[in-house]
This record gives structure tokens, sequence and C-alpha cells, in this order.
């Protein structure tokens, strides 16, 4: 019915806590920490907290998340000073309670820790150079690793390794400037980087990921690219939007926070011309890719992507392929592979 949890540390530090709901869990959100733990300590659990994971979220601030096996409430969360012989240690103790305690709790949380989170990237986004924007959104980061391919290779660090060859090619051609999301293995939540984009006042917004089926269903191959729609084209690309949609679950962010009415209004605002420019990017994206590395079957489809989702930049995801496949895989992981498909699109 009680479960405490303790973690030290080198020094004092501040904790704010709060909970999240379906699945259960607790946030930690502490300043930017180097954790010395083993990388799968989180991977069991005790008591009440079924695991945990820890990581930066953003510059400045790191999260631990814990995924509860059934309702608690936070009785305490603090940190004492280190004292003779013993550190700094940050102590949780969680209680037992019910599924309508526990919601009536979060109703009454501090709202701000999910949506007043800093926006990275800020102070660059203003410039006099009157060149396009490109915002490259390599998906993922940080705690959040996205696919993984059979020997562990991480989504994460494939999309950002090629976001950055894409980027240097763009920026030599002299025609535009470029603005990443993401540069390094951080944790970017979804709203940051439509907000990015559109703060920066984006000419043109790319997201890039690597896909993957679930073992059991079936091979497929080759690269896909997305625009926004309200309805996907098939099953394959709602599965994909709504995994990728939920990839902020991961870092304890709460997209069920935002209500479907206000996701419907976003959708409607998206006016006629950036829809069309979008489509028509990814038309042309499509016919340089091809000539370059193989296509999915179905190569331009479309479904309800958040990061697609600034009304007033044109927008596609690109799936660059699927680290399930071995073929797409050994592509992924080629030089050769990388710097041809980046340059196939820096052309597009």
């Amino acid at each position: 019915s009680q479960t405490r949890f303790v973690m030290d540390f080198s020094r004092k530090i501040d904790v704010h806590a709060f909970t999240l709901a379906d699945p259960y869990r607790v946030v930690l959100d502490i300043p930017q920490v180097t954790f010395q733990l083993s990388p799968k300590g989180g991977e069991n659990g005790r008591g009440l907290i079924k695991a945990f994971r820890f990581g930066l979220v953003m510059q400045g601030g790191s999260r631990v998340v814990f995924d509860l096996a059934k309702p608690a409430r936070i009785e305490k969360a603090f940190v004492v000073d280190a004292t003779d012989g013993a550190p700094a240690r940050l102590v949780l103790d969680l209680a037992a309670t019910d599924r309508e305690a526990f919601l009536r709790r979060i109703a009454l949380e501090n709202k701000l820790t999910r949506t007043d989170l800093p926006r990275p990237n800020g102070p660059e986004a203003k410039s006099e150079d009157s060149r396009p924007l490109v915002v490259l959104d390599p998906g993922h980061g940080g705690i959040d690793t996205g696919t993984k391919g059979p020997a562990g290779e991480e989504e994460k660090d494939i999309v950002l390794n090629f976001a950055q060859r894409l980027r240097d090619r763009i920026e030599k051609s002299g025609k535009y400037r470029v603005l990443m999301t993401r540069s390094d293995d951080t944790f970017v939540p979804l709203g940051n980087r439509v907000r990015i984009a559109r703060d920066a006042g984006a000419a043109l917004f790319v997201s890039i990921h690597a896909d993957s089926l679930p073992r059991g269903e079936g091979d497929a191959q080759g690269a896909s690219i997305y625009t926004l729609s309200e309805t996907a084209t098939d099953t394959e690309a709602a599965r994909l939007a709504e995994k990728e949609n939920r990839a902020d679950v991961i870092a304890g962010v709460d997209l069920k926070s935002e209500p479907d009415d206000v996701a419907g209004i976003l959708i409607d605002l998206a006016e006629r011309e950036t829809k069309s420019l979008s489509v028509q990017f990814a038309h042309k994206l499509a016919g340089e890719m091809k000539a370059v590395t193989r296509l999915h079957k179905t190569a331009l489809k479309s479904a309800g992507f958040r990061v697609l989702r600034a009304p007033d930049v044109p927008s596609a995801l690109v799936e660059l392929g699927y680290v399930s496949n071995r073929q797409d895989l050994q592509s992924l992981l080629s030089e050769t592979w990388r710097n041809r498909t980046a340059d196939s699109i820096a052309q597009a």
C-alpha cells in the first residue's frame, strides 16, 4: 500500500512532482543532472512502482518518470541536505489510492509543468537574413529513443545523424537558412517542435523518422512521405501517427490534456494554401528520392501527425525506411546511402 523511492545526489537540488493518468505515472522534474545509474536500473520496480526511466528532457532540465502498478498519490517529494557520511537525498513517498481520487488530484495540480516548457532555439529564430528558413526536425531524442533495430540501433541516433547531413547540404547551397529542432540527444516535446517552426517564421518544416513494424505483422520496406490530414490514408498510416503522437507519453508529457475540439480547430485552421504547398513539396520530394533509394509501395500518404499541424508552415514527415527490415536498416546505417539520400532531399 506504500512505496518509498530514494535517489542520492552529490548536492541538494529542487524537485517538482506531479501525476499523470492513462497510464498512471508520477513525474519528477529536476535540474539538469548527470545520471550515474545503470541504463537498465529502472526496468524492474517494486510495490507501487512498476518501472522508471530517466533522462534529459530540455536544456537545463532532467526528468524521472515512474510507471505505476496502480493509482497512487504523492504523499511526500523532497530533498534533504548532505550530512556527515550521507549524500544529499531525494525521497518520494507514494500511497495507494483509487482512480477517482487519482484523477481528482490531477485536476487540482498545477498544469504549467506540462504547458509552459521552455522553447529551445528561441533566440536563434530571429535573424536579419531574408533567405527562406527550413526547419529540420529529427524525431525523438533524449529519454525517448524511438523505435529500435535488432541489434539495439536507435531511431533517435539514426535520424539525428541524417538530419545533420541534410542541414549541411542545404546550407551549402547558400539559398536557405536551416534551423534544427534538436542538434543533440535532447528530448523536445511535440508541441515545442511545431512552435519552433512557427516562432521562427519557417518556410518549410521537415520531420525525419524511421519506422518499424512489430514482429509478426509482416515486413515492409522503403521510404514514405506524409502530409497532414484528418483521416489517415491507410491503417498503417493511422498506426504510425498514433505511435508518434504518443511519443510525449514516454517522457511524461500528457497528450490527453489537449481536448479533441482544440486538436480539431488546429487542423481546421490549416489554410488551403499551406496544405497545397505541403502536398506539392511531398510530390517533388518523392520524385527526387525515388532516383536514389527505394520508396514504399505507397510512398505518399497522409495522417494526423501532431508535428505537421502548424497552420501556416508547409510541412512533411519523411520516414526514411524500416529498421525492422534488414535491407532498409543496412541502408540507414550506410554512409553512401545517407549522403546520396540527403542530397536528393536537399535538391527537392
